[in-house]
């Protein structure tokens, strides 16, 4: 099977790769995530360093009718080439040629897709920044030719590792998660382009197994309610322009139900770059594929709740 061949050649060269590291490349510097990330990975002598990566190459890349992509591009490359001196490349394939690794960052979810392939017919394993996609099919389609190629993938919001994962345990009865959840025209699934931070703590908590969502969505905030196998509730607010991030978990016992207020639900990049790190060494994801693909099914059925005026909508 390719994909198990991918995973028993990057455990060969694991040891290899350990003592050295790993060479990253970018795909999509529009976004305030490359030079965070590359600042982690390159400045070996901070002290929030990430060892065993460093960033070497990156392709520009761009969506010339996003005005978020447009007006940063051209700051967030000329930082990773003057500052980090990475290497600006003029092509995907040729970014694919220098690296181990890569880390497709674009801000665009519509793009992924696109971005995506060239990627896997170079055998590279891929992080994919959210969103994923911007609408389930190409969502869908990523995992498809992944597989097909044999290529090891994960995406993840940050606020996955910032500090909810704790508070699950086997008690737990269900959650409520809030954050920033401004609006992109352009995304088909518009809970993708920024509400996903919630959305992914929600899932950090809850886990798999959502039959059913209901959103209702006014001027200023959209509240998603799931109903998941065995009569679990998990709850989004996303709330607009922008808010503060934030958790309640719920236990229950024999006798009652008690809640608990996850103190700090935002933990920076690190720990997600860690994981990257680990990810890339290893070639095994930190988030199940399947986990990934829920959380789209999950805004794809709060999309045509919405759209139905607020009916519940069954996964699918």
């Amino acid at each position: 099977m390719p994909f198990m061949k991918s995973i028993a050649l990057l455990s060969a060269l694991s040891t290899t790769l350990l003592a050295a590291d790993l060479r990253i490349g970018i795909v999509g510097t529009d976004t305030s995530h490359v030079t965070a990330f590359t600042k982690l990975l390159n400045d070996t002598s901070a002290p929030d360093h990430v060892p065993g990566a460093v960033v070497v190459a990156a392709y520009k890349g761009g969506s010339p009718d996003l005005e978020e992509s447009q007006s940063r591009i051209d700051k967030y490359t000329d930082e990773l080439r003057d500052k980090w001196h990475v290497k600006i490349v003029a092509s995907i394939e040729e970014l694919c040629s220098q690296v181990d690794a890569v880390m497709l960052n674009s801000i665009d979810g519509r793009i992924h897709l696109a971005q995506a392939r060239p990627i896997f017919a170079a055998h590279k394993p891929v992080f994919i920044d959210k969103p994923l996609a911007s609408t389930l099919e190409d969502a869908r389609e990523i995992a498809r030719l992944a597989s097909e190629a044999g290529v090891p993938w994960f995406s993840s919001s940050s606020l996955r590792f910032g500090g909810v994962a704790a508070f699950r345990n086997a008690t737990f009865e269900g959650a409520l998660t809030w954050g920033p959840g401004p609006i992109e025209e352009h995304h088909q699934l518009d809970l993708a382009w920024y509400a996903i931070h919630p959305i992914e703590m929600l899932y950090t908590l809850m886990g798999t197994g959502c039959e059913e969502v209901t959103r209702m969505s006014t001027a200023d905030a959209d509240v998603m309610v799931g109903r998941w196998k065995g009569g679990r509730i998990g709850t989004v607010r996303a709330l607009r322009p922008y808010g503060d991030y934030g958790a309640v978990v719920y236990r229950k016992n024999a006798k009652s139900q008690t809640s608990e207020i996850v103190p700090k639900a935002d933990g920076g990049y690190r720990p997600l770059v860690e994981e990257i790190v680990k990810f890339f060494q290893t070639g095994r994801p930190p988030v199940p594929n399947a986990e990934t693909l829920e959380i789209f099914a999950f805004m794809d059925a709060a999309q045509r709740s919405k759209e139905a005026g607020g009916k519940p909508m069954a996964l699918r």
